[in-house]
Parts: structure tokens; C-alpha cells; sequence
């Protein structure tokens, strides 16, 4: 899965000598107090001299079971989680969305990548994953950064994007024309979570919208034929379709007239 030294010495090899490349790797790993193995810093050093182009990929070409490396722009923030890990230490992660021109997609963040969120990261902040690892999630593909992966922010080889990065629509109006039951899951961290469709019709178009776990409760306070405002949506990209979604970040109100 995981690429080793002297597989990504070959990308360098007319830049560094191999005695310039170990010293490298050998100085980064003492300057960051032993906390990442060597192969994941030989990929950090082949990325910075920009020969980690091979497995770069736009959104929308993600497959899952595969590695990437990804530019996206942070479209969304979910709440921090703890757990408790088979080791018996608790862990913690948040779920993010980031968007290209060519998608959106989730960004998983585990452990003291977290704590990026807190100080670094907010909505609208450049970023880069380096050698994630793709999965498919329970709302669509996610990239993890793993033991393997490496995350960057604003980093200085950012693709311009061309598209709002948000969303082409923040929000979506219109009759709430159905409400499907609900359905349980176990989360990946052993929790239980909920979800649901729901369809939204305006004028002649009716889309279908995901909605998640605090705010189902919240649209089941409202009955078909109610005219609803949801902003802070979420799009994202499944199996090659778009999908919106609704989720704790999101706003739903009742609107008095049909729009």
C-alpha cells in the first residue's frame, strides 16, 4: 500500500544523490522527534520537489480501495468525535468536505490532525493530501489521512479553482413533497447514526436531499406540502452522480409563501 524508500528514491534520483537523500530524510526525522517512520518522510521530500505527480487526481476520478493525492478547498466542517480504540486510548476525528472543480468529496482527519481544525483549518483553507487513502463512506467517497497519508495546508503548488468553491447552490428551496422512514447505522466509531430522504420540489425540478442524524428530527417537525429554505447544504459526488445533503451545519426554515 505504502510506498518505500527506495521505490520513491527513483522520482528524485537525477535531483539528489542517494547519500543526499537519506541525509534528508534522516534530518527530517530528527527534527520531527522521531514521530513519522522514514518512507513517510522520503514521500513528504519527493512531494516537495514536486515529483509527486503520478498519483495526483481531481475529485471526481477518486476510486475506492485506491491511494491519491488531492487539492481541495475546505467547504465544510462536522463536530470533533471521540472514541475509544481496540488499544484501549481514546481517539478522536472529524469529517470534512472539500471541493475541486470537478467535485466534492469527504476528508477524514484521525488523532492530532484534528487539532488542525481547531487552529488552522476553517472553511474556505487551501489543502492538499498527500497519499490518502480512499474509501467508500456512508455519504459518498472520503480520503482518509492515515499513518500513511500526509495533509498540507495552503500549500504552495495549490491549483487555481475556477468554480465557487462552496457549492454552485448554498442552498435549496421549495415544497417538501416527500419524507422517506428513517434508517440506523453503526458509525466507525461504534456509535449509532441516522438518516434519511427527503424531496424538495420547485416548479417543475424535484431533487432528492440526504438528511442526517440531529436534523431529521428537526424535518420531521414539518409535513408535506410545507414550503421549506435549507441552506448550508452540502453536495457531494456518488458513484459518478451529485447528491445533496443535510447535516448539522445545515439551516432549515419555514417559509410562509411558496417561492
Amino acid at each position: 500500500m505504502h510506498k518505500k524508500t527506495n521505490d520513491l528514491y527513483n522520482s528524485v534520483k537525477d535531483l539528489l544523490t542517494k547519500t543526499e537523500f537519506e541525509e534528508k530524510i534522516q534530518k527530517e526525522y530528527e527534527e520531527r522527534d522521531e514521530l513519522l517512520d522514514k518512507d513517510t518522510i522520503a514521500l513528504l521530500i519527493v512531494d516537495e520537489l514536486g515529483r509527486n505527480t503520478k498519483n495526483i487526481s481531481s475529485i471526481s476520478n477518486l476510486v475506492a480501495g485506491k491511494e491519491g493525492t488531492v487539492f481541495g478547498k475546505a467547504t465544510s466542517i462536522g463536530e470533533e468525535r471521540s472514541f475509544s480504540k481496540k488499544n484501549g486510548f481514546s481517539g478522536k476525528v472529524v469529517n470534512l468536505q472539500i471541493s475541486d472543480d470537478s467535485g466534492t468529496c469527504g476528508l477524514v482527519l484521525w488523532d492530532k490532525d484534528v487539532e488542525l481544525v481547531k487552529s488552522k483549518i476553517k472553511i474556505g483553507t487551501n489543502l492538499k493530501i498527500v497519499n490518502g487513502y480512499i474509501k467508500q463512506g456512508f455519504s459518498g467517497l472520503e480520503i482518509n489521512v492515515g499513518r500513511w497519508g500526509l495533509l498540507e495546508i495552503e500549500p504552495d503548488d495549490m491549483p487555481k479553482l475556477t468554480k465557487n468553491s462552496k457549492s454552485e447552490a448554498e442552498f435549496i428551496v421549495g415544497e417538501l413533497t416527500d419524507i422517506e422512514p428513517t434508517r440506523s447505522f453503526f458509525k466507525d466509531n461504534g456509535d449509532f447514526g441516522f438518516v434519511t430522504n427527503i424531496k424538495i420540489k420547485n416548479q417543475s425540478k424535484t431533487t432528492s436531499v440526504v438528511v442526517w442524524d440531529e436534523k431529521i428530527k428537526e424535518i420531521r417537525s414539518f409535513k408535506k406540502g410545507d414550503f421549506l429554505s435549507i441552506s448550508s447544504i452540502n453536495k457531494r459526488i456518488k458513484n459518478g452522480n451529485e447528491e445533496i445533503h443535510v447535516n448539522g451545519k445545515s439551516s432549515i426554515k419555514k417559509l410562509q409563501h411558496p417561492p
